[in-house]
């Protein structure tokens, strides 16, 4: 039997797995409640949380050991994902760890301060490449930022700024900043030519599968908050929990979250056991997460009604990044854009030669 037969349908959690989640669930209930998300809406980054999760191994666990990391996979790094949308947790460990592990492909990871994650890297995860300044999602924050150069072949450049960019506000709430590639202190091509281009598009696809888990645990999260709610709020003598209104579309979260986890744990597997069988499961799954995470937390804030959308409740900060996070990368639509592409190849390739 090919070893990997039971997996490609099989993407339960092991034992393992199941006591990585749960520690770093247990984590961000320790150090990240509410009340800290609020406090570090204004920079969109908890320094000293950031601290504290690069202690926990969160930067080093998904780089090879060659580096100085754990080696950890993909599906590991969605599970902590998860957990860092259910707490809508203000650090860009996304972004940090999808960029530091293209430079470990890419054979250029030599700072052990971006392994340990004293120096915050970032990247454009923009499916198409502006030409000028683009908004990337940790700019106001990075000590070193990656981009393509479209002047060229698509040469991966590292930028530096003795002076930060400024975080322009977003209701994501992350520490976004316009970056122009030609005001950049110091520039550096650090890989080109098409390895560059293909492995630059595997950090997209990672960006857009740990999003997607993302928004699976912040969906999870939401859910939970307004189930909670109606089980307690009352209407004619009965919890509006048993309302058909309000159990119906909150079973409809549950199968969000379920087709969302399962989607993204597949897309995981693939990308590390069979990169090229099916590449447009990634894509996929942030594509179905952007769409049914502002719905879902819409929702969660209609169940509570009046509640819900009042300034202080978590429902709104909720929302608030579940519309957000999906736009970090640019329109979602040019995700879409690229599964059209990789199945059409597919099956432009499988299709029979018919001559006339």
């Amino acid at each position: 039997m090919d070893r990997h037969e039971l997996r490609r349908l099989d993407y339960s959690l092991t034992e393992d797995h199941k006591d990585l989640q749960a520690a770093y669930r247990q984590f961000f209930k320790t150090h990240c409640d509410i009340e800290t998300v609020r406090a570090a809406e204004p920079s969109g980054f908890d320094k000293s949380l950031w601290e504290r999760l690069c202690g926990m191994g969160a930067t080093t666990m998904g780089l090879p050991e060659a580096v100085g990391g754990d080696g950890a996979t993909l599906v590991d790094l969605t599970l902590v994902a998860e957990e860092i949308g259910r707490a809508l947790a203000p650090v860009p460990w996304i972004d940090h760890v999808v960029a530091a592990r293209l430079l470990a492909r890419l054979g250029v990871l030599e700072s052990a301060e971006i392994v340990a994650g004293t120096q915050l890297v970032a990247l454009d995860p923009q499916q198409v490449a502006p030409s000028g300044a683009r908004l990337i999602p940790a700019g106001s924050i990075a000590d070193h930022i990656l981009v393509r150069d479209c002047s060229g072949d698509g040469a991966v450049v590292q930028l530096g700024f003795s002076t930060r960019p400024a975080k322009v506000d977003n209701i994501g709430k992350l520490p976004m900043a316009w970056v122009d590639p030609a005001t950049a202190d110091s520039r550096t091509v650090v890989a080109g030519g098409a390895q560059a281009f293909a492995e630059y598009q595997r950090a997209l696809d990672e960006w857009r599968l740990l999003t997607a888990a993302a928004l699976v645990g912040l969906v999870e999260e939401t859910m939970t908050i307004a189930a909670e709610f109606a089980k307690t709020r009352y209407t004619l003598g009965v919890p509006i929990s048993t309302l058909q209104g309000i159990s119906h579309p909150l079973a409809n979260i549950a199968i969000t979250v379920h087709g969302g986890r399962g989607l993204a744990r597949r897309a995981a597997w693939f990308l590390d056991n069979e990169p090229d069988e099916r590449p447009e499961l990634g894509p996929s799954a942030f594509v179905f997460m952007a769409e049914e995470a502002a719905k879902a937390a819409t929702m969660a804030v209609h169940v509570q009604g009046g509640l819900g959308v009042s300034a202080e409740a978590a429902a709104t900060a909720y929302l608030v990044r579940a519309r957000g996070w999906a736009l970090a990368g640019g329109d979602p639509g040019a995700a879409a854009v690229r599964i059209a592409q990789i199945v059409s190849a597919r099956e432009s390739q499988s299709a029979p030669n018919v001559k006339g």
